[in-house]
């Protein structure tokens, strides 16, 4: 059976090394595993990182990106396996969504906290049950975890959403809570 796992990450080049050797281990690890990759479709940042990394290891990609952005020269992974261009951004996210087996959160902006949330919370309401990873590289989600400890001491959260996600320490944290998971 092959397993998809959709990765949300930064398109910004503009970051440390570390997270790009953590989106390089982690694309490895998911071809090693026999998962295929669904990501936003990109060639640059961290989507480009995760999906070379997936394809040097003889892994699949499917790139999933909404026809705006893939107009922008050199925006898109055109190498992809499979690469879906969307109309709109709603349409992509759906399909990110639904091509998915799991979830893994990779330091990222705006967006991609963005596409965590709305996950998140599809999955607190109930409309599914697949993983979801954060992966903590080099702490950077630590302010937003502290967000949701607030949350949580606040009772704006119930104590029993913290088992919506797992948080990872490193790429292979990931693999082994999506392993677990089934």
């Amino acid at each position: 059976m092959n397993r998809h796992v959709t990765v949300y990450c930064a398109s910004s080049g503009a970051i440390r090394p570390s997270f790009f050797e953590a989106a390089d281990e982690m694309g490895r690890l998911l071809a090693r595993r026999g998962y295929t990759l669904v990501f936003g479709g990109g060639q640059v940042g961290l989507m480009g990182e995760i999906a070379r990394a997936v394809h040097d290891e003889g892994g699949s990609v499917l790139g999933v990106i909404p026809e705006a952005l893939k107009e922008r020269e050199g925006i898109a992974y055109d190498v992809a396996d499979e690469l879906i261009i969307t109309r709109t951004m709603q349409e992509r996210k759906r399909i990110l969504f639904t091509r998915a087996d799991g979830f893994i959160v990779l330091p990222g902006g705006f967006g991609t906290l963005e596409e965590f949330m709305e996950v998140l919370t599809l999955k607190q309401l109930g409309y599914h049950d697949k993983p979801i990873v954060v992966v903590n590289t080099d702490g950077y989600f630590e302010p937003l975890l502290s967000c949701f400890e607030y949350m949580f001491e606040e009772g704006f959260a119930h104590e029993r959403y913290r088992s919506l996600y797992h948080v990872a320490a490193e790429p292979s944290d990931a693999i082994s809570h999506l392993e677990a998971a089934g």
